[in-house]
């Protein structure tokens, strides 16, 4: 059996639709954020959550010395806000501007204000995922937005929405 590549696989896991979230963290005062598809829940008994940062991304080491992050869910009309949270090289001063935004009331991460819901958790572990790392967090604090927004999902390299 030949090994998988790269484009196979790709190709195979695109078929898997998942919700878009921006990850937040703030650090000596400065706020940082990046687009993540690859967030889930862990468990109920403690709430926990887990999300992948990329090692090489900027918010990789920022989101390890915070060790508290918020998480803003978007919403069909978040894809403006996930392409540029997903943009490499963006200016980390200013990046929120155009999206409005409140600190958390728990670890003070940047909570986007049309999120459908939004979590504030601390790490407790992190692991090795090859070319990421596996961040697992408590939940400390989770609100639900309006009730009548889709969620934008991404499906096959492509934007979409229920």
């Amino acid at each position: 059996m030949e090994p998988v590549t790269t484009d196979a696989f790709r190709r195979a896991a695109g078929r898997y639709a998942t919700g878009i979230v921006v990850v937040t963290a703030v650090v000596d005062g400065q706020q940082h954020a990046m687009t993540v598809n690859s967030f889930t829940s862990v468990s109920l008994d403690p709430l926990l959550v887990l999300f992948c940062a990329e090692k090489i991304a900027r918010f990789h080491d920022a989101v390890l010395a915070a060790g508290s992050w918020g998480v803003s869910v978007l919403g069909a009309d978040g894809e403006a806000a996930s392409r540029w949270f997903a943009s490499r090289g963006r200016p980390l001063d200013g990046q929120l501007t155009g999206f409005p935004w409140s600190p958390g009331a728990v670890c003070g991460a940047a909570l986007l204000d049309e999120a459908i819901a939004t979590l504030e958790c601390q790490t407790v572990s992190t692991t090795d995922g090859g070319d990421h790392t596996v961040v697992i967090g408590s939940v400390l604090s989770a609100t639900r937005g309006p009730e009548d927004v889709a969620p934008l999902i991404y499906y096959e390299g492509r934007y979409r929405t229920l």
